[in-house]
């Protein structure tokens, strides 16, 4: 199962997509300065998280979301 996940960061006022297998290990990374750019933002919330089967069906998702563009993405989902 991967995930694709998408972050808030209050600090920056950015949202960070990404994906993968691990998600409770990745967020966590995430919060610990372990990924460079969002060392920057800590603390990061998570927005949405989509479940999927495959890591090309997630790395076809995260594309698109970056494609389109977080914030213009979930509101075509009616996040908000």
């Amino acid at each position: 199962m991967y995930t694709v996940y998408i972050l808030f960061s209050v600090s920056l006022n950015k949202y960070y997509v990404g994906s993968t297998q691990h998600f409770d290990i990745r967020i966590d990374e995430h919060n610990r300065s372990k990924s460079k750019f969002t060392s920057k933002g800590i603390p990061w919330k998570v927005v949405k998280k989509f479940e999927l089967n495959s890591r090309p069906e997630a790395i076809l998702l995260e594309t698109k979301i970056k494609n389109r563009g977080i914030e213009r993405y979930l509101k075509d989902i009616n996040y908000f």
